[in-house]
């Protein structure tokens, strides 16, 4: 895992924020991976950035309250950092996934959407620094599509909010495109 020592202080700050229930920490502590998932190309980086990113969105609709299993394992992901411990590692990132939706109970379906939108959203984020589009897909096992989609609705939705055109500005746009 690339960057140890800023993932277990993400992790350590991620549970923090978890017992604060401040969902706004979550999302900052997941972007913060983001540079280092740029670079790095790590998997388990990436499975650490959608978790946070997931916790985020989790605490934000109050579906996880001050959650000891959840805590217990990122204690445990700390320690087999700490002690590379490569096998234990993904094995508390699989057991964090499969608890977060085990959590929910009935939510089940919304927490793999949120899991599923994470992803989507990470990589979003990573292709933004300048990584292909196909490798970003491939390490967050994505579609091509999902991540074409969600990239060109943001870019859209950035270039629509930074021009503001008054009606008469509007109908002189489109005559300059028919011309």
């Amino acid at each position: 895992m690339q960057e140890k020592e800023n993932i277990i202080r993400i992790l350590n700050e991620t549970k923090d924020a978890i017992n604060k229930q401040d969902s706004v920490k979550l999302k900052e502590l997941s972007n913060q991976t983001i540079h280092t998932v740029s670079v790095s190309q790590d998997p388990d980086n990436i499975a650490i950035a959608v978790i946070v990113y997931s916790l985020n969105k989790i605490v934000e609709r109050n579906y996880l309250k001050k959650n000891k299993l959840i805590i217990s394992i990122i204690d445990d992901l700390i320690i087999n950092l700490k002690e590379n411990n490569e096998k234990r590692i993904k094995k508390n990132l699989d057991l964090l996934r499969k608890n977060l939706v085990n959590i929910t109970g009935s939510l089940k379906k919304y927490i793999l959407e949120v899991f599923k939108k994470a992803s989507i959203n990470k990589a979003s984020k990573i292709y933004e620094h300048g990584i292909s589009m196909e490798r970003t897909a491939s390490l967050l096992g994505i579609t091509m599509y999902d991540l074409a989609s969600y990239a060109g609705q943001k870019e859209t939705l950035n270039i629509s909010s930074k021009q503001n055109y008054n009606v008469k500005s509007r109908i002189k746009l489109v005559m300059d495109i028919f011309k």
